[in-house]
């Protein structure tokens, strides 16, 4: 992808990766957004792609993978508000760095405590599974630090519930490496961007001999690294510079080899691209750069309706809670309705065997997660505590302006 000059009037970063003061007082990109508030349409995005997680993990639907790549999406989201933050320049990079593990750490650490006494409660070891004894008690640093796979018993509820600690791991490893990434990247856009994508096509030929404890790490952030640099070039309004003509040629020709190799390399789960690493790459690539590039230029849309705002608050405010939490979620769901078999009243009157009905069992649940632990998000973020965030009504400020929707990230 053939990525544009920076616009005139927005003269590169500092050193040290601060923009300067021209560059702070001024935005050449048509933008109806307050520099000082929250992009509502990212955010809008955020929720859609925690919906579409709930959703995916629920019906295991393998064409959702396509339809909306809501990993790439994240990441992507992610990236943008990680060179946002850098570039900042009140802090330095190792602190920005530490200040998001700071926000991310208490939430999985509170996750990682329940999950735990809860197999430890049902008699799970961490030394189960063979080995040496102490080597299997030292990874359970992994809980607390979580960049390998942690300790797990061997049940089906207990693999579905850790599953989603991939991702933390990768945001993790993003997040310490994007200091560096964001200097390539402001560098060598195309290269290191293409880079990305042909380290998913090695990492998805299997020809780099690694140990699955690195080859699993390795892979998380091969697939998703490009979707992750397109946040640092949204971040510096690369992508609405781009014409709009090219960015639906390249878009085209990566989703089409992304396709291509799905339908040609159709695996156990189908044309899930989550099993299928260079497919995932290119699909949500070109998925995420349309997103970005045709986005709506204003947020009206999302704050004339209450009920999605607020939503769209609400997940954003407390997306890794319910993503963390979904999946424990969905295990209590499937408990509660086993439950309502042994109802006779309840077995005859509601749809208790269709996946729909566990699905809207699991939404509350959820909810109940945000009020019992959301808590921990804002005192990561050193937010005023709020059991269920809601939209702040603006009480001053220029006409014109919109509400602001939660502390800034």
């Amino acid at each position: 992808m053939e990525l544009p000059p920076r616009p005139q009037g927005v003269p590169p970063p500092a050193p040290g990766g601060g923009p300067p003061a021209a560059a702070a007082a001024t935005q050449t990109a048509p933008t109806a957004f307050r520099r000082s508030g929250r992009n509502l349409y990212l955010d809008f995005l955020r929720a859609l792609a925690l919906v579409r997680v709930v959703t995916y993990h629920t019906f295991n639907w393998a064409w959702l993978t396509l339809a909306f790549p809501a990993m790439g999406v994240m990441f992507a989201l992610a990236g943008s508000l990680m060179a946002r933050s850098l570039d900042r320049g009140d802090r330095s990079a190792f602190a920005v760095v530490r200040a998001r593990m700071r926000r991310l750490l208490p939430p999985v650490w509170l996750f990682g405590l329940v999950v735990v006494a809860a197999m430890l409660l049902t008699g799970w070891r961490p030394d189960e599974g063979g080995g040496p004894k102490a080597a299997g008690w030292a990874r359970t640093v992994y809980w607390i630090v979580p960049v390998g796979e942690p300790p797990f018993a061997d049940t089906d509820w207990a693999r579905q519930i850790v599953e989603p600690l991939w991702y933390i791991r990768a945001y993790l490893l993003f997040v310490v490496l994007s200091p560096s990434l964001l200097r390539v990247f402001r560098r060598m856009p195309r290269t290191s961007t293409a880079a990305f994508l042909a380290l998913a096509a090695l990492a998805q030929s299997g020809l780099l001999p690694l140990p699955a404890r690195v080859a699993e790490p390795f892979t998380d952030l091969s697939v998703f690294g490009a979707c992750w640099l397109l946040g640092f070039a949204h971040r510096d309004k690369l992508v609405l510079g781009l014409p709009a003509v090219r960015v639906w040629a390249v878009s085209a020709v990566v989703m089409a080899a992304g396709g291509w190799y799905a339908l040609t390399h159709r695996t156990e789960e189908g044309y899930d691209l989550g099993s299928i690493p260079v497919s995932q790459a290119l699909w949500s690539f070109g998925f995420v750069l349309l997103l970005l590039r045709f986005g709506p230029r204003s947020d009206h849309w999302v704050t004339r309706h209450r009920p999605v705002h607020a939503a769209v608050v609400l997940l954003n405010a407390r997306a890794v809670t319910v993503y963390l939490w979904h999946e424990v979620a969905l295990v209590l769901g499937v408990v509660l309705i086993d439950r309502m078999w042994q109802v006779p009243a309840l077995e005859n009157s509601l749809p208790l065997g269709a996946t729909w009905f566990l699905y809207l069992v699991a939404w509350p649940l959820i909810a109940l997660a945000v009020l019992l632990v959301g808590w921990s998000e804002d005192r990561a973020a050193k937010r005023p505590v709020r059991l269920w965030p809601r939209p702040v009504r603006q009480t001053q400020g220029a006409k014109g302006d919109r509400p602001r929707s939660a502390r800034d990230n």
